[in-house]
């Protein structure tokens, strides 16, 4: 069926386009976004690397990628055939000025044969210490000259810390209005995450409930069975924390804890993320150790094979301080969330891959009914999984079948996969199309990640100036270290699955 939303004459230059992320998830997404009709008829990718390619060589390699990433799985012959015509590539150093002045002899050319300005996209698939680097060739080459029709898309993460992320945003917005500028997070591309929105401001049941009058607490796990794998080199400089809290998991608080947006333009849902934000109570120095617990995965089992420890992975420093686990208590000072506590976990080597939130709420008044009847009582939660499951489920009581009343938890479920028979799209194909069409609601803004950063930067320099004496403190194939158990159980509450 023909797209209702079609994007402009667009050409996609990928810096990094011979790297992973353009192999198993750029060109796969626009691949499914050219299958399903929503790429413009005149669309081109220029890929830009530094490895040497022909134009044949790289669309073998991108035809690998799709063949072992797609959704859809392997590509007809045809199909690929006729998008492949749209990739080319271009060899060269990101510093050498002369790569970008042939980028815009190619983009005239592009203008010339069609007739028509092109919206030209500047995807930076590359490690962070490019993006100031080639940020600044396409200001100082002419690039970006037409800023109605330019974009830049940077990927996670966006800075080290706060200054560095302050100091790109400077850079940045020499050469781009704040409207152009794309921050990527895969996370928000997801189904299940942009479901938070419908599922809160789109029925009126769940609203008049969703404060501290009836919410006890939150929590958010994303965890993960992979260990850092062959990416020793950037965990080193990162850690759970910069990886996984500062951009995902802050945003899906955002997401659960914002205020109604009077309307789904992009900057007043991104308004009310920030108010989250500055919302967020800051933690002290001192007090790190009462609200925030790290860890660090040693040797263990993982679906009965033996796997190494963080400090034996390649590229790691055998006594790293690099913390691999990270949970955090925060508070949100507004009135909606006072005193309501929001627990985060994030970890590698977990028992098991899983991405949920949890809203538990609060426990009945009065229990009427006799204590044999209640002992199996729980309390009532909505839980919504991101992954590998997608969907939704809210727990109740309800009495048993049989004479006797006896009470016991129950669930209803909606599971996009009873639910819905279409394939759901990638991330990556939600946000590639929000980027052709000029639309950044599911995109972090300059002051969303500076305040983002600004709530984790004393959890940061306090782990960084103080060595934990004992890492690793958990084995592989286990949910954490048992101290994360302790920040969650002093207040009278257990981590959720």
């Amino acid at each position: 069926m023909e797209s209702s939303r079609k994007a402009d004459p667009t050409v996609i230059v990928i810096f990094g386009a011979g790297g992973d992320l353009a192999w198993r998830k750029l060109i796969p997404a626009i691949y499914n976004l050219y299958l399903d009709q929503w790429i413009p008829k005149n669309f081109a990718v220029l890929g830009v690397g530094r490895t040497e390619m022909t134009d044949t060589s790289f669309r073998k390699h991108l035809h690998e990628g799709v063949d072992s990433f797609s959704r859809r799985g392997k590509s007809k012959k045809n199909e690929w055939a006729a998008f492949s015509k749209c990739l080319s590539y271009h060899q060269g150093d990101f510093k050498d000025a002369s790569v970008y002045q042939n980028l815009e002899k190619q983009l005239q050319t592009f203008e010339k044969t069609w007739k028509t300005p092109v919206t030209r996209v500047f995807y930076l698939a590359v490690p962070p210490v490019f993006f100031e680097e080639i940020a600044g060739k396409i200001g100082s080459s002419g690039l970006a000259k037409n800023k109605s029709m330019s974009r830049i898309v940077v990927e996670k993460p966006f800075g080290h810390d706060l200054e560095s992320a302050k100091r790109l945003n400077e850079l940045v917005h020499q050469i781009f209005h704040e409207s152009q500028v794309y921050r990527i997070d895969h996370y928000l591309g997801k189904e299940t995450v942009q479901n938070i929105l419908a599922f809160r401001f789109a029925n009126a049941l769940f609203e008049p409930i969703w404060n501290r009058n009836y919410i006890d607490h939150v929590q958010i796990t994303v965890a993960e069975q992979l260990g850092v794998e062959n990416r020793g080199n950037y965990y080193e400089t990162a850690g759970a924390l910069r990886d996984m809290i500062q951009n995902h998991i802050l945003q899906l608080l955002c997401l659960i804890a914002m205020e109604p947006p009077v309307s789904f333009e992009a900057d007043e849902v991104r308004n009310r993320k920030v108010d989250v934000l500055n919302a967020l109570r800051r933690i002290r120095h001192e007090d790190v150790h009462a609200y925030a617990v790290r860890g660090q995965y040693g040797p263990g089992w993982i679906e009965g094979k033996k796997v190494k420890g963080y400090r034996q992975e390649p590229d790691v420093n055998k006594n790293s301080n690099k913390e691999t686990f990270a949970a955090v208590k925060f508070f949100i000072d507004n009135w909606r969330w006072q005193d309501v506590p929001v627990y985060v976990r994030t970890g590698k080597r977990m028992n098991e891959t899983v991405s949920v939130i949890t809203i538990q709420f609060r426990p009945v008044p009065h229990r009427s009914f006799p204590a044999e009847a209640t002992e199996n009582w729980q309390p009532n939660r909505i839980v919504m999984s991101i992954q590998p499951h997608m969907g939704i489920k809210l727990s109740f009581q309800a009495k048993r079948p049989g004479l006797k009343m006896q009470i016991a938890p129950v669930d209803m479920s909606f599971d996009y996969k009873d639910s819905y028979t279409t394939g759901t799209p990638e991330a990556y194909e939600t946000l590639l199309l929000d980027v052709m069409l000029g639309d950044t609601t599911l995109f972090m803004r300059a002051d969303q990640v500076e305040a983002a950063w600004s709530v984790l930067m004393p959890v940061i320099e306090t782990w960084e100036a103080n060595k934990s004496v004992h890492f690793p403190n958990y084995a592989a194939g286990m949910q954490g270290p048992s101290d994360a158990e302790g920040l969650i159980a002093k207040d009278g509450h257990n981590w959720i699955g």
